[in-house]
């Protein structure tokens, strides 16, 4: 009994995904199923797409943003040490 409920949690975890899946190949008509086909076609396909190459612009643009958050950690550490911590 104690090893019943993990194994059928399991079960429902693995075979939700396959649940989600459109199962095209039961649809009659032929327009319909061709359909169903490229539909999913699309979504593998935007699924699999890279992610977009870091350009230069981007990397100066991070290091840019890095740069200015350093600047701000400076003036908080600046006013930070002007406050009395044993008073």
């Amino acid at each position: 009994m104690k090893l019943l409920v993990p194994v059928s949690l399991g079960l429902i975890i693995v075979a939700t995904p396959a649940a989600a899946i459109e199962t095209c190949r039961f649809i009659e008509a032929k327009a319909e199923r061709e359909a169903c086909y490229r539909r999913q076609e699309q979504e593998l396909a935007a699924k699999r797409k890279p992610e977009p190459p870091i350009t230069q612009s981007s990397e100066s643009k991070t290091f840019d943003q890095l740069q200015q958050m350093r600047r701000d950690d400076e003036e908080v550490y600046r006013s930070m040490r002007g406050i009395c911590r044993g008073c």
